[in-house]
């Protein structure tokens, strides 16, 4: 097994990567050339200079813990790493089912490497996941490549929010996920909107509970419908179009999808405000929310990491309880 080769090589002092920010941590700016803040420059060497020669000796995890979070939805597959609660580094991967556990393990391994992390360095490992086939081989993949037991996320276990669907179990882990990191970040009531293979969109209480939501096709496999039922439309790239009108048969077909679906967000936003009142937010995430979230006046923040960020807290939650 990968992880148990490197069983011995766990016990020997080593450097702490997320040592060599400890400075920061107090204040202290980087180095820039050219500096006249010679006191400033010299405390910050120093203070690096001991945190980077006290992480040598000082055991895996001692300045800071890692966690690896992992979002498994349909179309992709998005990772993170926290150092503490700051997001060190992210990846968005193509979600495949046909995949091992060898070939996920050594992906994320290259991934690691590539973000000059240490896969021992990582403390806890939490999942929301909406492929269930996918399951066992990302829980085979963090025992093997990681040596750690997998958390994942259940609607009606350790969230910490209550749920107010009248089936919980039939929620996706993603947008109990979402709901949580929303609610921590901009208090409610407030809708999220994430942009995946299909737009959800969740409502979150006053008093911090999950409420339910609305389904609707993404932007993406309505996209794909259109192209496949109409054999002389050209397959186009989604973008904003300069205007509503297009010139071309390209830019009536992007201007159809892009303000088309601008019209469909907003009107379902316009709906859930009525129903809940006045919002504090309505936030976008996913692959395509900086996109279509841009285009609507109605969406007040765009979060492409919330779904990490809610895995983060869930797992905190969970792990302190």
């Amino acid at each position: 097994m990968p992880f148990e080769r490197e069983a011995a090589a766990n016990s020997r002092p080593r450097p702490v990567l997320c040592a060599l920010s400890y400075g920061a941590t107090l204040g202290c700016p980087p180095v820039y050339a050219g500096s006249n803040d010679a006191p400033r420059r010299r405390w910050w060497l120093a203070t690096t200079a001991f945190s980077c020669a006290a992480a040598a000796f000082a055991p895996r995890g001692w300045f800071c813990s890692m966690l690896l979070v992992i979002d498994v939805g349909n179309t992709n597959t998005t990772l993170g790493v926290y150092a503490g609660s700051n997001l060190v580094a992210h990846w968005r991967l193509t979600t495949e089912r046909e995949r091992t556990v060898d070939e996920y393990g050594i992906l994320c391994r290259n991934l690691f490497t590539f973000s000059q992390l240490d896969p021992r360095d990582i403390e806890g490992i939490a999942i929301a996941s909406v492929v269930p086939p996918l399951n066992f081989t990302f829980f085979r993949m963090a025992q093997t490549y990681f040596g750690r037991e997998p958390f994942f996320v259940k609607p009606t276990e350790n969230v910490g929010m209550p749920i107010r669907y009248d089936a919980p179990q039939d929620v996706g882990a993603d947008r109990i996920v979402n709901a949580v990191a929303a609610y921590a970040r901009y208090g409610g009531p407030c809708v999220v909107v994430d942009f995946g293979t299909a737009t959800t969109f969740d409502a979150i209480s006053e008093d911090g509970a999950y409420l339910g939501g609305v389904i609707a096709p993404g932007i993406v496999i309505s996209a794909e419908a259109l192209f496949q039922r109409a054999a002389r439309l050209p397959r186009v790239s989604i973008a904003h179009p300069a205007q509503v009108v297009g010139r071309s048969t390209i830019g009536s077909i992007q201007s159809g999808l892009y303000f088309g679906y601008i019209g469909l967000v907003e009107g379902i936003l316009q709906r859930m405000q009525s129903e809940m009142g006045n919002l504090q937010a309505v936030i976008a995430t996913g692959g395509l929310s900086r996109l279509i979230g841009k285009g609507s006046p109605l969406i007040t923040e765009i979060d492409e990491n919330l779904t990490l960020e809610g895995l983060r807290l869930i797992y905190q939650r969970a792990t302190q309880a």
